[in-house]
């Protein structure tokens, strides 16, 4: 018969699994081509999978909640002919794939590393592609199974077997999932961990931090998504050496012509103009006249990339932010760029938009001033080396320059403030691109057609 292998996506260069959080689809259902499938979460989307093909699902290999490698089959989409499926013979195949999967013991996961491949996203905490951990010369085994992520995990942090088996898993049957590892090591940390000794013997005494809660307080638990958010932005942090340059721009020419053209644009084109589509247009140029901040890091080796691929940052209704991307925004004009933010933003606004979309981000503006902040300083979106953010756009007395002398006049004018990685770009190099981007968008022709 012939069937089709549903695989879990890749999400993301730095993203090596993905959560998934809600099925649309059951054995037995019937499904065309786009149809939803499946809703997944990573640290920096949720994404429903739409079926490449037709035909009738007949085996699902994971539940909801389950944390997947990419690249693992998740569904079997029988395309017609007998229904004694290959889903069948995969699913007993994983079976009995997992039954022999050796029990880790205490040498497995200390004296025996297993190859890594890191991401790009290097923390202590990362994801991570893991060869399948071997079990020799055993000294205890365990009836609980450790997926080769935790085992990496474990063996990265010294964690012993016993405190494996310590920990309360939230995964199917009680299984340890990346997270509950995490959080483990996080409390150990904190000198939350109770009664259990590190691989070494000792036992952490680090004091715990409490706050007393009063009857007009209340505590809200993060969402999922906020969680995620929280765990990149410290990743980050963690990972880049933050330094962030800022600079006034004279926006006035560019306010004017916006007020000139608003109404033409949209009755020419039908889509509306703002200020993003030419802050993108200014971004695109400079990184094309700056390399090194179109780049990334891994390790001690710098990736320069050949095209902009500008990441937006969109606020969601429930208050979370994702980032698509505009790919190749330096080959585009400021129409295509004004279509293709338009349908970016309104697709990530109600979550229709495929994992693509997200995929390939090389810089990431932020509009602050759409909340009508002043300036900020933004976390660099891993694994960029930089990040602009645009204040909001006020009216400012300045001074002018006359035939007949200096006066005062009334001016449109904005932040920018750019945060970038100072492993490899300098004051200097940040300092001159943040200005560029500023004298791109000064220079802007108030009698530029549409």
């Amino acid at each position: 018969m012939s069937e089709f292998k549903i695989l879990m996506p890749k999400l993301g260069e730095s993203v090596q699994e993905a959560t998934i959080t809600k099925w649309f689809v059951k054995e037995g259902d019937t499904i065309e081509e786009d149809d939803p499938v499946f809703e997944v979460a990573t640290d920096k989307v949720d994404s429903e999978i739409p079926s490449p093909v037709d035909g009738m699902i007949t085996k699902i290999f994971f539940q909801e909640d389950a944390l997947v490698p990419v690249g693992e089959v998740v569904a079997i989409v029988n395309l017609g002919g007998d229904d004694d499926s290959e889903a069948d013979k995969t699913a007993k195949t994983t079976d009995k794939e997992r039954e022999e999967v050796p029990a880790p013991t205490v040498e497995a996961i200390t004296q025996e590393p297993s190859p890594i491949k890191e991401s790009k996203e290097n923390t202590s905490h990362s994801s991570a592609d893991i060869t399948s951990v071997k079990s020799s010369q055993p000294k205890s085994e365990s009836k609980r199974f450790y997926s080769p992520l935790v085992k990496s995990i474990a063996e990265k942090e010294n964690v012993s077997l016993e405190e494996l088996e310590r920990i309360e898993g939230s995964g199917q049957n009680g299984r340890v999932q990346k997270n509950d590892l995490i959080k483990y090591l996080d409390d150990r940390q904190a000198g939350k961990a109770k009664n259990i000794e590190t691989a070494d013997g000792s036992k952490s005494s680090a004091p715990r931090i409490s706050s007393s809660i009063g009857a007009d307080q209340q505590i809200i638990e993060m969402d999922r998504v906020r969680k995620l958010i929280a765990d990149h932005m410290v990743k980050s942090k963690q990972t880049s050496a933050h330094v962030t340059s800022v600079v006034e721009a004279d926006v006035t020419n560019l306010v004017l012509w916006r007020n000139k053209v608003k109404n033409q644009f949209q009755e020419k084109y039908g889509e509306k103009i703002t200020f993003m589509p030419v802050f993108t247009e200014a971004v695109a140029k400079a990184l094309m006249e700056f390399p090194i901040v179109n780049s990334s890091v891994e390790g001690d080796k710098i990736y320069l990339h050949k095209s902009a691929n500008v990441a937006i940052a969109v606020a969601k209704p429930d208050g979370n932010l994702v980032v698509p991307v505009i790919k190749e925004a330096e080959q585009k004009n400021l129409l295509g760029i004004t279509k293709s933010l338009n349908e970016l933003a309104e697709g990530a606004r109600f979550n229709k938009l495929k994992p693509e979309a997200y995929q390939g981000g090389t810089f990431t503006i932020t509009n602050f001033g759409s909340f009508r902040n002043v300036i900020g300083t933004p976390i660099i979106n891993q694994p960029q080396v930089a990040i602009l953010a645009t204040g909001t756009i006020e009216k400012k007395p300045a001074v002018m320059e006359t035939p007949t002398g200096d006066v005062i006049v009334v001016r449109h004018k904005m932040f920018l403030s750019l945060s970038y990685d100072h492993r490899i770009i300098d004051g200097a190099m940040g300092g001159a691109f943040v200005r560029r981007i500023a004298d791109i968008l000064e220079a802007f022709d108030i009698d530029r057609e549409i």
